[in-house]
Parts: structure tokens; sequence; C-alpha cells
């Protein structure tokens, strides 16, 4: 299959293309289209005789050209004149071949903007009556996501650009309400669409998968993330939005600050640095026991711990506090196992190899040196 993508340079272009590129290639293992297919891109840049040849060619039209906050608001006809030529060019070439077009639901209102779309849409609808071509007419709410340009037409692209450079955002009504669909959902939409699997009602298709959040509420999520991943605190996602929403925030941060330092506690055993703070779900941290070396002999109260050994070769040993129940049990990165340091037992890691023993540790709680629920005693 041949796919021809119009305004491929764009936002939702490079994310269609990339992702066309990846079945075309394999590396998307499960997809509703099937390779082989090729990817047409157009933009600024080709000319009309390629514009022509990719007509000739495709077997799918994805229409993602368009013409947005011009100098001057008469640009805004390229959105009809645009459609309107690509639509000639297929014709011309015999094509029936089913067309895709990226409107607005600005079409509904009685603007430059608005009234361009709506002539794009009504081109697309008659030229597909015509040629009997299926047409697959998306009015999109604002779309967010990674490589969405900043400072142009998306507040949620200008907050996290803004929030993730330490710049300020300038809100002028909070409660206001926006309508959101997530780029990897609408890249979703439009190859179920090119499989066939998306059903039009009158040439018309919705997006299944579209948030409402106040503007307000979007820049304070995107303010926590900042501050979640400056502080090394791990952001619960659980909420689809959220996590969506912090992807994109994440494709904003600038190269040059990916890394957050840790705090490392360091003794002549070894050191324990502590990585994330995982909220309610507790901490995760990385421990180097040195050669010969033993660590722990201690017991907590509440606490719980897991010990996962990436790297090495060692013992860990656990006994019941007041006799009892002894466990011994060896541990190696050729074999990785999750150890539960129980509550109420005593337990310890020696180090019986001859580099160093790195471990993983996940506790229920953030270690707090004031209150550290650890009483020595060895095992």
């Amino acid at each position: 299959m041949r796919i021809l993508v119009t305004g491929a340079d764009g936002f939702v272009g490079r994310n269609l293309c990339a992702e066309l590129d990846n079945i075309a290639s394999g590396k998307r293992r499960v997809s509703p289209v099937a390779p082989p297919i090729s990817v047409m891109r157009f933009d600024m840049g080709c000319g009309d005789d390629t514009l022509a040849g990719f007509c000739r060619e495709a077997d799918f039209v994805v229409n993602l050209a368009g013409v947005n906050r011009p100098k001057d608001p008469a640009e805004y006809a390229g959105n009809r004149d645009f459609t309107e030529k690509l639509l000639s060019l297929l014709r011309e070439a015999g094509s029936s071949c089913p067309v895709l077009l990226s409107s607005s639901v600005q079409a509904e209102l009685d603007n430059p903007y608005g009234r361009s779309k709506l002539a794009a849409e009504r081109a697309v609808l008659e030229h597909c009556r015509a040629v009997g071509a299926k047409a697959y007419i998306y009015r999109f709410p604002n779309i967010f996501g990674k490589w969405c340009r900043p400072n142009y037409n998306s507040a949620v692209a200008t907050f996290c650009h803004n929030i993730a450079n330490g710049l300020p955002i300038r809100i002028d009504d909070g409660e206001k309400t926006l309508r959101l669909a997530y780029i990897d959902d609408v890249v979703d939409e439009i190859i179920s669409c090119i499989a066939g699997e998306k059903r039009s009602v009158d040439g018309y298709c919705e997006v299944d998968t579209v948030y409402e959040r106040k503007l307000g509420e979007i820049a304070e999520l995107i303010r926590r993330f900042d501050a979640d991943r400056r502080g090394r605190r791990v952001t619960d996602c659980s909420d689809p939005f959220v996590k969506k929403l912090c992807s994109a925030y994440l494709s904003f941060v600038p190269a040059d600050d990916i890394g957050v330092g840790t705090l490392t506690h360091r003794d002549e055993r070894g050191s324990f640095t502590e990585l994330l703070d995982l909220g309610g779900a507790g901490q995760l941290s990385v421990n180097v026991c040195r050669p010969g070396m033993t660590k722990g002999d201690h017991w907590h109260h509440t606490k719980a711990e897991k010990f996962i050994v990436v790297s090495g070769r060692g013992v860990i040993r656990e006994r019941r506090i007041g006799g009892g129940e002894t466990a011994v049990l060896p541990v190696s990165a050729e074999e990785i196992k999750v150890v539960d340091m129980l509550p109420g037992y005593t337990h310890s890691i020696e180090n019986t190899g001859e580099e160093d023993l790195v471990f993983v540790i996940w506790a229920n709680e953030r270690f707090d040196p004031e209150r550290p629920d650890t009483f020595h005693e060895k095992v």
C-alpha cells in the first residue's frame, strides 16, 4: 500500500510518518495495516509535479496540510485551495482512493479559518461522491504530545515548553475547558482508517478518546510533573490523561537538563544511594557492598524492603527477633531474585565474591534519618 501524507513535516504528520515507518520496517509488531507499505511525504518545498506523481501512485491519501495563524487572514483560503488542487490531481490520475482530511472543530464557526476548513470538507465530500471514494473527515480538537510546536497554537505545548525550561506561563482564564486528543490516539485513528477499520458517518469520523480539562488544571499538572522530576519523585500515572500529559511534558525537557543528581551515603562498607521517591509506593535505592563486607545486621518494626542483586554474588541472612526461624539464601546476578526483608526479622547481606555486590532496594517508605525505623542486631 502506498500512502500519501501531505503536511508530512507538521506536528501530526511527523508523528504519523514515524509510526508508518515503524510498520513498514516491521518494528511495530502489531498493526491493523500489514506491510508492505510505503509513505510518500509531501510538504513545503515539494512542487506540483511531485504532488501529481504522488497522486498517480497513492492508494490512500492523508491530507494534513493546512494554514495556521498566518499574518494575513486571507491566507486561510489556502486550506480550501490546496485541498481542491489535491483532489483535482487525484481525478486527473483516475484515482478513487480513500481521502482523509484533517479539519478542525472551528469548521463550525464563522471565522476565516473555520470557513476555509468547512470549504475543504465540502470539497472532499463532493470529490468522494463523484468518484465513489471513501471520505474520512476529522474535526480534531486540540491535539497535544511530542513534537508539537510551542508558542504557536497549542496552549499545552506552550505550557510544557515554558515550564520545562523555567519560563513563565500566562493564563487568562483558568476555568476555560479544553477538549484534548493525544497525538498517539490521533495517529492510531488515522491508521485505523488506512486499514479500513474505521466507520464514517456521512464522511465524518470522531476521535474515540477525547479529554476535557480546565486550563488551570492542566498548568498545575505540568508544574507538578516538573517538580516531581527535579525532586526524583515518580508521578502517579494511573490516570490515562495524566500519563499522556506527563509524557508530553517530558518531551519538552531540554537535552542539557535530563539528569538529576541523587543523594549518596558512603562508609567503609560501600554506599547507599537514594534514587527515586515512589510516593505512596515507597522508595527505590541502590546499594553497593564491597568484597568481604557485610551490610545490614538490623531490623525494622514496619519498614519492609525487597533486595534485588544485579551484580556480584553474596548471601542474605534473616532471623526472627526473639528467636525462631532463620533463612540463609545465596544470591547473585546470575539468577536474579526478589528477596523480601521481613519486618520483625533482623537481616544482613554479605558480599562473598571478589567484586562489588550491587543490589537494588525497594522500601515501602522513604528513608528518614530522623526516624529510620532501624535497630542494630546481628543475625
